[in-house]
């Protein structure tokens, strides 16, 4: 048996299929063409899962060719307690995604419509919000609303990162405050719930938007379920879910991602002077 084996001939290289031109759908299992997935705006065509989307893939689905501008880069490492091993976590986050921190922020136009922008990134440290993602967040409203222009945030958080213990925390009261003063002025803000958003953003800036929208099958909540599991507390089944806090009247609505941009466009036309003019 061990002969036949060896007898076998190696498959040539023209016939070998790279592994990465594959994606198994978390969702269904089923393998998913790579070039079909992205031509679908990384959604599932067997069952429509939303798989999860980087920064850089959000805006190039989103934002007009060409029109974004970044802003609040160079913002430092901000380690109040000297935690163990942060920095280098930090650092490695950086290197990893090619971001500075867990949210991008600055201004693009979307249907030439010109707004503020901010795109969470589970993958820098699980989108976890720091000083510097509540700082951010709090710049791109303010300088938004110094300019005139509306925001969009799309949010993806594990929650307030622990790292920074009560600073973390206080970036609840700083991003609500930059919030109200966007409304304030006049100018709208749209909240985009993207799977998961958990935490202290979920209980500040993501459920603050003037119109809340959602990707189905975002997992949303203030604690996750390993959080809630601890505490022996029983959930509603679905408590979790975009779909639940729709029904519930928490989420405005439900948008599919081949559908966000133009929604995003409208309610920005219907919002906003330039959308007047």
């Amino acid at each position: 048996m061990a002969s036949f084996f060896r007898r076998q001939p190696k498959a040539s290289k023209e016939h070998e299929i790279p592994a990465d031109l594959w994606e198994e759908c978390p969702g269904c299992r089923q393998l998913v063409y790579g070039k079909e997935l992205e031509s679908e705006l990384w959604v599932c065509n067997k069952c429509g899962f939303h798989f999860r989307l980087t920064v850089w893939q959000r805006l190039q689905i989103t934002a007009d060719p060409g029109t974004f501008i970044e802003w609040d880069r160079e913002l430092p490492i901000h380690d109040p307690l000297e935690f163990p091993d942060y920095r280098a976590k930090l650092e490695e986050a950086r290197a990893k995604t090619g971001m500075t921190e867990a949210i991008l922020t600055g201004t693009c136009a979307i249907e030439r419509i010109p707004i503020g922008i901010g795109l969470m990134d589970l993958s820098f440290v699980g989108g976890s919000m720091g000083w510097a993602v509540g700082e951010r967040v709090a710049r791109l409203m303010e300088r938004s609303a110094e300019e005139g222009m509306g925001v969009v945030v799309f949010c993806a958080s594990g929650g307030a990162r622990m790292q920074e213990s009560l600073v973390a925390l206080m970036q609840m009261a700083k991003t609500s405050g930059a919030a109200g003063r966007l409304a304030a002025a006049g100018l709208p803000y749209i909240s985009v719930l993207t799977h998961p958003t958990y935490g202290g953003v979920t209980a500040s800036y993501a459920f603050l938007g003037d119109v809340i929208l959602a990707e189905p099958g975002a997992a949303v909540g203030f604690a996750g379920p390993r959080v809630i599991e601890v505490t022996n507390l029983k959930m509603p089944p679905g408590v979790q879910t975009v779909e639940f806090q729709y029904q519930h009247g928490m989420v405005d609505l439900l948008v599919p991602r081949k559908e966000m941009r133009e929604t995003l466009g409208r309610i920005l036309r219907w919002c906003t002077e330039n959308g007047r003019e």
